[in-house]
């Protein structure tokens, strides 16, 4: 299976409480901080939610 890295890059300030907890279930804690994932459907599914506030590459 293919891996993603996923960065946040905008800040959740402004964002609802379902966005947050979203945020908080990829693992991402700061800014501008890589964490790297499985590219499961849930994950997808949660990234493709999130698009405005993150980046994603796909990782070989």
């Amino acid at each position: 299976m293919a891996k993603l890295r996923i960065t946040q890059v905008k800040s959740s300030i402004g964002a609802t409480k379902r966005q947050k907890a979203t945020l908080e279930a990829l693992g991402l804690k700061k800014l501008n901080n890589p964490i790297e994932h499985e590219a499961t459907p849930q994950i997808v599914g949660m990234v493709n939610k999130m698009r405005h506030l993150i980046s994603v590459e796909e990782v070989k």
